[in-house]
């Protein structure tokens, strides 16, 4: 398969050669190296690949012909496989092939139709899409003999299954729908605050100043945008209509959200159980050497959760590739007690890994890509 070339700056170094323009040790997998993986039949399906199912930096999973209706969440454990736990826990068996509604409040799970077979030094982690995290459509990926979720261990080899629990809007799923996303890497790639600030001098990460680096690049909320009156985020709305996954600018917003405006003092008070859309303060830059990933901040400093859909291809916010001023839409459920944000407050960190190599396709350039020089926005499905 053909990439576009990416024109990318020259090298990215940092004080300890980590992040460079060549093959590193260690590093997530580029495109083109996920390509090889299914080559070489360590990524496997039954059926013909989509097009744009590979990205910059992850592969697209898609579901299989049936959804299991379950009893409750599960993991194997070390000993045991996904089908040994499943005939237990299952309620019921829905076909997908023709397209079925999976409703709120259920936790579902799908086999999806890519297996794998990996090198012993690959590994892979599993994230929501951004489109599937927008909709507060919870997914986890589980694998045989797991113990957590999310995380495919080195050398893995066997099925894969997608955990779906709708949590506000009722969807429409059908077979080959692409809810959540793989990324596969060799080693900890992951950058230090040291190599993080010595990036940021030469290729800023963020537009603000100063850049705060605790285990990761640290976010914080805008709740101001234009000032009096200006859009500041998002609120789903209970007992909608159906939402269909692979429809795009197919609803309209306000049947599904309700739209929060900034007035008074910049702060929004999160009601319990309720789901928010909401922006970085920050404009964000993953630079083509890296990738990036949302991550939950301490729950110390905060009863709330950011984080469904959290990775980040490189190239994101990078503006050779359209990027500039993109800034990271957030994902926001308060737990058990309201809880008020403050314009500014933390509310989430970027954890940046290096690339394996250098990639030969960035987010945003010529992919169709949706989410690239963006600010506060929806996911693909309205319009």
């Amino acid at each position: 398969m053909t990439r576009p070339d990416t024109g990318t700056e020259p090298a990215l170094r940092s004080h300890t050669g980590l992040v460079t323009a060549g093959r590193s040790a260690t590093g997530i997998l580029p495109a083109h190296r996920i390509d090889d993986l299914i080559g070489r039949q360590s990524i496997q399906s039954s059926h013909p690949y989509d097009a744009d199912q590979v990205q910059p930096a992850s592969l697209d999973l898609r579901l299989g012909p049936v959804a299991h209706r379950l009893r409750a969440s599960f993991l194997p454990g070390p000993h045991a496989r996904v089908t040994d736990k499943l005939d237990r826990l299952k309620l019921h068996t829905i076909d997908l092939t023709d397209g079925a509604v999976l409703e709120t409040g259920c936790v579902y799970l799908v086999p999806v139709l890519e297996r794998l077979a990996l090198p012993h030094d690959v590994a892979a982690s599993a994230n929501p899409k951004s489109s599937t995290g927008r909709l507060d459509v919870f997914t986890r990926v589980i694998t045989d003999h797991g113990a957590a979720f999310d995380t495919i261990a080195p050398g893995y080899r066997g099925p894969l299954f997608v955990e779906i629990s709708p949590r506000t809007f009722p969807v429409l799923v059908r077979l080959g729908s692409r809810l959540t996303q793989v990324r596969f890497r060799c080693g900890d790639a992951r950058l230090s605050d040291e190599d993080l600030a010595v990036l940021h001098a030469e290729t800023p990460l963020v537009d603000t100043d100063p850049a705060v680096f605790e285990n990761g690049l640290t976010l914080s909320i805008d709740l101001m945008r234009e000032g009096p009156g200006s859009l500041v985020g998002y609120r789903a709305k209970r007992h909608s209509a159906v939402i269909d996954m692979d429809a795009k600018a197919a609803h309209d917003v306000l049947d599904f959200w309700e739209p929060i405006r900034q007035r008074g003092e910049p702060s929004l008070v999160l009601d319990p159980d309720e789901f928010y859309i909401l922006v970085s303060r920050e404009a964000v830059h993953v630079p083509p050497m890296t990738a990036a990933e949302m991550v939950a901040i301490d729950p110390l400093v905060g009863e709330f959760r950011v984080h469904y859909a959290g990775f980040f291809d490189p190239g994101f916010g990078h503006a050779p590739a359209g990027g500039g001023g993109a800034r990271a839409v957030l994902e926001v459920r308060s737990h058990e007690v309201p809880f008020i944000l403050d314009h500014g407050q933390t509310i989430g960190r970027l954890v940046y890994e290096r690339m394996l190599e250098p990639p030969q396709t960035l987010y945003g350039q010529g992919i169709g890509s949706h989410y690239q020089a963006q600010g506060l926005k929806l996911s693909k499905h309205f319009r």
